[in-house]
């Protein structure tokens, strides 16, 4: 056999594992049947000689393979329906004044209400209800933004009562309504800026726990990012009770191993606390891929919004994506510099 390329390797390994994943990015034909099929086909497995990879299926077609009537490549695909009927139900979600129930989202898809239940949390990552959480959170942080009341922007997001909301306030805002809606105006949030051996490091914590490491080059870039994320907050820097923390933030740097020994306040979406929480199961000095995340937290196919959730966190080394790679082992993106999270890696490796 003829040595494969890195693409045709993986096309092959995507084959032999019929990966649904790899549905519509290819398709590969079988000599011997003249016929070509999805990378998830339930056929029988041919042999490699006898395989070769089309981009659509009109290259196949081209070359003289007809359709398998198994797997029909011609038509959607199961995963490209269920997609699509649950990038649909976001939408809905999305512009509903008040959150359309799971009896209504799952007769929109043309599903049951569990069967509609279990696809869209292997799609989205998350739950209906807690992706129309996160709608109605989003709407009452703009509405508050623009300067509605607080109660105004409750209700207009599809909140029906005030005491759910203010009991979800914390996780939803970092912060009560009003503060938010004031731009943070009275919460106090201490921070202090230093060196490292990765640069400048700043640190900084609400009354809850740290809120945001952050690593850069320069120090005043890091201040105005914190200023412009809490722009009418009372930041407070100098504090000399507030240094030890910082050199403990600080140890952590030079030894991510050890984990970090202090409260933090941690601000994000359900999705995202899920993928934080994994991220914090990856043991020291080892790594894993975001499609392995995804899979940790019951949603193999969410790989992208995983990235993403890497891509917010504010808390570098206390919550370790540097520690999240590609599923060939490369280094991927990484907010504060891929140098950075081979360093990171590098020293763990070493202890």
């Amino acid at each position: 056999m003829l040595a494969q390329t890195p693409q045709e390797e993986a096309r092959w390994a995507a084959v032999v594992a019929r990966d649904r994943a790899a549905d519509g990015r290819f398709v590969y034909s079988v000599r011997t049947t003249g016929v070509y099929c999805r990378p998830s086909c339930a056929a029988r497995l041919a042999r490699r000689e006898n395989v070769a990879f089309h981009e659509t299926p009109a290259q196949a077609e081209a070359a003289g393979f007809r359709p398998c009537k198994r797997c029909r490549p011609t038509e959607t695909s199961l995963a490209e329906r269920y997609g699509a009927a649950v990038a649909q139900a976001c939408r809905t979600m999305e512009a509903a004044e008040t959150p359309p129930t799971l009896d209504e989202l799952a007769r929109e898809a043309g599903l049951s209400p569990h069967h509609f239940h279990r696809v869209f949390k292997s799609v989205a990552g998350v739950t209906p209800k807690a992706y129309a959480d996160a709608c109605r959170a989003k709407r009452v942080r703009a509405a508050l933004a623009e300067g509605a009341g607080v109660t105004e922007a409750l209700y207009e997001a599809g909140f029906n009562s005030s005491g759910r909301f203010y009991a979800q306030s914390g996780q939803v805002l970092g912060m009560t309504p009003s503060r938010f809606r004031a731009g943070g105006a009275r919460a106090k949030i201490r921070f202090a800026v230093g060196q490292c051996s990765l640069g400048a490091l700043l640190v900084a914590a609400t009354e809850k726990g740290v809120c945001a490491i952050q690593l850069g080059e320069d120090p005043e870039v890091l201040v105005r990012e914190l200023q412009d994320r809490f722009a009418q907050a009372e930041l407070v820097g100098g504090d000399p009770a507030f240094e030890a923390t910082v050199a403990r933030v600080a140890a952590l740097v030079e030894a991510p191993g050890q984990g970090l020994d202090l409260p933090l306040d941690i601000r994000g979406t359900a999705f995202q606390q899920r993928v934080w929480r994994a991220l914090c199961e990856i043991p020291a000095g080892r790594t894993a891929s975001y499609a392995e995340i995804a899979a940790a937290i019951g949603a193999p196919k969410a790989v992208r919004a995983v990235a993403g959730a890497c891509a917010a966190n504010e808390l570098a080394v206390a919550i370790p994506c540097h520690r999240v790679v590609r599923t060939d082992g490369a280094l991927s993106g990484y907010r504060w510099g891929v140098e950075r999270k081979a360093a990171l890696l590098a020293r763990e490796a070493a202890a």
